[in-house]
Order: structure tokens, then sequence, then C-alpha cells
């Protein structure tokens, strides 16, 4: 096929969003320009290519595997995603005495900044300033590697440079992008799984428990708040939790909210996103929301109806205010207030949403943003 690419993330079949969909969806597109060897923690859900799952987030594991891969599939690049597989990639490289491919780094978050302003609304800070540590020293040492760079948002470079006092020579802002499935304009013939609720309106929120970063737990208490302040509408909106139990709520729940917990099968998943009439980013400012954008372009590709905090936007900033969304404050009487305003006046908004979905197929696909990716790595793989 002509140049082989290894792909060398922290991709968990077990937990199939979050940081799984960067490395799972561009691999499955890389696979038309490269010939691909995948590697992560658990890859049982790659069928389009040879993979090896690690199963253990321990560096000298990782080190030992991609060693092993390097001289048994002889890659002539390899392309790690965040910070563990990327000093991993880097130490096995600096290891191997011949046929020594070219490293790009992939850099999905900053994660060092992310521990940092979520230092003093954690329970355990000194935790999360170990944390904010031990990644800004990881980090920085892959930036002064000289390594290229692709950072998902162009929010990463300038914080680089802030952080550093360095800019790469060589980085590359090329973000996440959408699945099929979910740009398909094709009529849905699944039943309304919101029927009990009607005629309110469904806000949806998208907030899985995630390894590590509790930004989804802090989305999770703003939206109850908000729920709260909008109990006596409750004729008027529902809001709807997608990836968390009740259960794992331990403040009073109000009765327009529910949670539905993981939805295991896709198409429950795009049908409960389809039939949604409002699309909620609900992060604060120390959520510091990476992650964010991947349920933000999943909005926003389901033609949603979104109503977003600053911070869930973050590193989507062609996405602007009253041009394809509704962006309110950060307090539970703003959030709360725009909801009930776009609820209240969902067609009105109708041009948003056109707009926003516009911009997500010319620009947002996965099959688009692998293209972009191919295009760097084979730049690298020739200078």
């Amino acid at each position: 096929m002509g140049k082989r690419l290894l792909i060398v993330s922290t991709l968990d079949s077990n937990q199939p969003f979050g940081a799984f969909t960067r490395p799972f969806y561009l691999g499955q597109y890389l696979t038309e320009h490269f010939d691909v060897f995948q590697l992560g923690l658990d890859c049982s859900s790659v069928k389009y290519a040879p993979f090896h799952s690690i199963g253990s987030r321990s560096l000298k594991s990782y080190i030992k595997t991609i060693e092993n891969c390097i001289y048994e599939f002889c890659p002539d690049i390899v392309y790690a995603q965040e910070t563990l597989p990327g000093l991993a990639a880097l130490i096995s490289l600096k290891l191997v005495k011949r046929n020594k491919p070219s490293l790009v780094l992939d850099f999905h978050t900053f994660s060092a900044y992310e521990y940092w302003m979520r230092l003093f609304s954690v329970a355990n800070p000194f935790k999360e300033f170990v944390q904010c540590i031990k990644t800004y020293i990881a980090q920085g040492i892959l930036i002064f590697s000289g390594s290229p760079i692709i950072a998902a948002g162009d929010s990463i470079p300038k914080l680089i440079s802030q952080w550093y006092g360095k800019t790469p020579q060589q980085i590359y802002s090329i973000g996440n992008g959408v699945t099929e499935d979910l740009l398909s304009t094709e009529s849905f013939l699944e039943q309304d799984p919101y029927q009990a609720f009607r005629p309110a309106k469904i806000v949806v929120i998208i907030a899985p428990k995630t390894f590590q970063f509790p930004s989804n737990d802090m989305s999770v208490l703003m939206t109850t708040e908000v729920a709260k302040y909008l109990q006596n509408h409750q004729q008027k909106i529902h809001f709807v939790v997608i990836g968390r139990d009740g259960k794992d709520i331990l403040a009073p729940i109000p009765s327009n909210i529910s949670f539905l917990g993981f939805l295991p099968k896709r198409k429950d998943f795009v049908a409960h996103l389809k039939y949604a009439d409002i699309a909620l980013l609900p992060f604060s400012k120390q959520a510091v929301a990476g992650g964010a954008r991947n349920k933000a372009l999943d909005y926003f590709a389901s033609r949603k109806l979104v109503v977003s905090t600053p911070e869930g936007l973050r590193g989507l900033e062609e996405f602007r205010h009253l041009e394809h969304l509704l962006v309110t404050g950060y307090s539970t009487e703003e959030v709360a207030n725009t909801v009930l305003d776009a609820a209240s006046n969902i067609d009105k908004y109708q041009s948003l949403v056109d707009r926003a979905y516009t911009l997500i197929t010319e620009k947002y696909s996965w099959n688009a943003r692998a293209q972009n990716i191919a295009e760097v790595l084979i730049k690298v793989s020739f200078s």
C-alpha cells in the first residue's frame, strides 16, 4: 500500500467515547492512505487494521510493546496520540538501533492546563497539583524533542507558547471530526425515545463517567442545578443525561431530569441524539472541557440547537454566538434562562442550526480530518 503507519494511543474499547474517538476514527480513515497498525489499551473494537492491546497504562509496558512493533511491523511513521503514548514512543525510538521511523505527536488536550484550572475545585487539590506537575514535565519533554505536533484545536499552540515560552516549528492544528451516521440527513425511522416526556422540549447532555478527568461530573452538577431552577417549566422542558445513572448522583434529583446511563448500542445513542431538541454544554470555567469538543461536533452534526458556556466551545472558535449556537454565561440563572428561551423559540433559531450543520459537513467529517492529517504525516516522512 505504501508507507506503514503505527498509531499509538490510549484507545480503550471498554470506553468508546472521549479519548477513544480520535484514534479510532482517524485510524479507520487513515487506512485509505497508509498500511496501519494500531496500539492501544484495548483495541478489540478495531476491525479495520491489525492491532495489539497493551492492557496497561504503564509507561514500561508501552515502551516494550512499541519497541517490539517497530522491529516486527517496521513502520515508516509512528503517530503517537496524547502524553503517555508520546513519551513511550519517544523513548522507544531512542532505544531502537536501526530503521528509525519518523515520530509525529498528537496533543488532544493540554493536560497541565486542565489540571491547573481544576486545582481549587476538586476534593484532593494536592493530587491534582502532582498530576499538573507530572504532565507539565512530560508534555514539555515532548515539545522540546523537536518532533512535529498535531494539535486538536487552535488553543493548544497558544497554551504551549504561554506555558513553555516556545512555539514548536512544526505544529499543525487539526481538530476532531464527526461520524457519517450523525451527518446523515435521511429520515430517522426509530421510535421517539422521549415520547413519555412530550410535549416538553428535550434538552440532552452527554456526560459519561471518564477516566481521571472530572469535567463531565461538573457538567452533570451544573445541569442538575439548571433543572432545579426550571422545575416550574416541566411541561415545556425536560433534561436527559446520557452516559450517567441517577444512582451516581448524591444530591436530590429534580423531577424534570432523567438519567439514561450508558447506551452501548450505537443506534440507540444516535436515536436519542437525533430526537432531542436542544443540546447542552454546561461546563464551568474550572471544568476545562477538552473533550467537550467531541460532544459539540456531534450535536452540530445531528442538527441540534446548541446552548453552551464559553468553556464548552474551547478549541471550536469557528462556531460563534448567534451565528451557529447560543453561548451563555456561567451562572445557573444565565444557563437556565438561555435554555428556556431556546425551548420557547426553537423555530426562531433554526438558521443557527442550519449554518452550524453546513460548517460541519464542509470541514469536520472524520474523513476530511484524516485527509488533513495524512498530508502532514506524508510531508514529515519525506523531510
